[in-house]
């Protein structure tokens, strides 16, 4: 049944104000502005003929949804892409101003046999408020491929050429181009390696210094779809290796997860965030393809995780992927209520003031086997965050908060494994519809839509042990503009 309200409507997270949206697209900076492109049906709140939706932000948190950017054409439908800035003129769009230029899948059903997926372009003079549809579309087909999709483009200054990563059935493949225009084929990763079971999409393919050093790796993140007969629904692997311009190559065949919630996907980083500034910054679809049609929010469906900061850190388990929130979150805190230093745990009640808030705390188990999280509303519900010291695990568990019936997955705990640590760090930001939960200051997360039936008012912290105490931490409200 739709919801006549907006009760699930978060405010701190991007979602369209009508209709569906799905993966991000196109994300880039320029002028000063960040621009989110998205999958969206402006038709219906399910997933239909897909458009490019557009929102802009000063900041990420704060966003203003635009006009529709791209739509269906003789081609097809618009499938994901990205958004690079031609700051040269690479491609002859344009004169002595550097432009956007898109890079995206046309999806052409048949009407018999398989649809066709290729490649093509449009560019913008006037920064995303109109665009050109390139005339000589597509720019890049494939004889035998029937999944050819979701291309990342950036520009690789040591080769001077623009690359393009492809999402290709259980592969991605690896093309180059001087002008946007013309691409060659370089080559193809993935067959055997990773996690195998479903189809790959929405790939990236960017470069990050590893933490404390001036070394760096390559970092390659491919989403992968929903299989129904596997438990995990949707979700994204990365791979950490090398990069020579033409040819990625693993450091290991490990499978890597960059998220351990059920609804985190399709995520890519922003294109052409500044040399000063020198951050890698991501950004993914907060939902799941086993349920993301049926999410009981009405009349719109679908919204954005909040913007992450990525790194590379050595580990006693090896090199991981780290996540941290950007620092722009930070100027919409406000009343700050810190917790005693060293504060028993001893069944801790917390009075919650409004959502979205933010908890962050540094906790000492003191020989204890759990500590829970529980986030009440006045409705007598519960969502759980155990930290299991004897699983060596954080479970959510949201099979008892809100509507959950739409879908078996939904009610499924969610287990995050962690490394032993005598201290655990938390955060956790909880909007209207979701939680965001990053452990040893970003070195696991776990994403997580919830649907309860009012707002959390109380947050109610218990363990087994006498002992168990909170080193340091405070809950904070988030607000943005009037409203609370």
């Amino acid at each position: 049944m739709l919801q006549t309200n907006n009760q699930f409507r978060p405010k701190i997270h991007f979602a369209p104000k009508k209709n569906w949206m799905n993966d991000p697209n196109g994300m880039v900076f320029f002028n000063g502005m960040y621009h989110l492109f998205f999958q969206h049906n402006p038709n219906a709140s399910v997933w239909g003929p897909m458009h490019w939706g557009h929102a802009i932000s000063k900041d990420m948190i704060h966003w203003e949804e635009q006009a529709i950017a791209l739509f269906p054409d003789e081609l097809g439908m618009i499938f994901s892409g990205s958004i690079v800035i031609d700051w040269n003129n690479t491609s002859g769009f344009f004169g002595d101003q550097p432009g956007m230029v898109a890079i995206f899948t046309h999806h052409l059903e048949q009407s018999s046999g398989p649809p066709k997926q290729y490649q093509s372009l449009a560019y913008s003079k006037d920064e995303g408020k109109s665009w050109v549809s390139y005339s000589g579309n597509p720019v890049l087909k494939h004889p035998d491929k029937v999944d050819f999709r979701d291309p990342k483009v950036f520009w690789y200054e040591k080769i001077k050429r623009w690359v393009m990563i492809l999402a290709t059935g259980q592969t991605v493949m690896i093309y180059t181009s001087r002008n946007l225009v013309d691409w060659q084929f370089k080559s193809e990763f993935g067959e055997g390696k990773g996690y195998q079971e479903a189809v790959w999409e929405c790939p990236d393919l960017f470069e990050l210094q590893i933490e404390g050093t001036n070394k760096t790796k390559w970092v390659m993140l491919v989403s992968v779809g929903d299989n129904p007969d596997k438990q995990e629904g949707s979700k994204t692997q990365y791979f950490i290796g090398d990069f020579d311009g033409e040819i990625f190559t693993p450091q290991d065949d490990l499978v890597r997860w960059l998220d351990y919630g059920k609804d985190n996907y399709a995520g890519v980083s922003f294109s052409d965030i500044p040399q000063v500034d020198g951050r890698r910054i991501y950004m993914g679809w907060m939902s799941n393809w086993r349920y993301a049609n049926h999410v009981p929010t009405g009349e719109w469906r679908g919204q954005m995780t909040l913007p992450r900061k990525l790194s590379l850190i050595e580990t006693n388990e090896g090199m991981l992927l780290k996540q941290v929130l950007v620092e722009e979150i930070m100027q919409y805190m406000y009343e700050s209520i810190p917790f005693k230093p060293n504060q028993l745990i001893n069944n801790l009640q917390v009075s919650l003031e409004g959502v979205p808030f933010m908890v962050e705390v540094l906790v000492d188990p003191a020989g204890a086997k759990e500590i829970d999280f529980i986030f009440q509303t006045d409705r007598d519900e519960e969502l759980i965050v155990k930290l299991d010291y004897l699983k060596k695990a954080i479970v959510l568990d949201r099979s008892r908060i809100g509507i959950v019936e739409f879908s078996e997955l939904f009610s499924a705990k969610q287990v995050l494994p962690v490394a032993t640590n005598k201290h655990d760090r938390l955060q956790m930001v909880i909007d209207h519809s979701s939680i965001e939960i990053f452990n040893d200051d970003g070195r696991y997360a776990l994403t997580s839509l919830v649907y309860p039936h009012a707002a959390f008012d109380k947050l109610i912290i218990t363990s087994d042990s006498s002992e168990a105490k909170l080193i340091e931490g405070k809950c904070s409200r988030i607000k943005i503009g009037d409203e609370a």
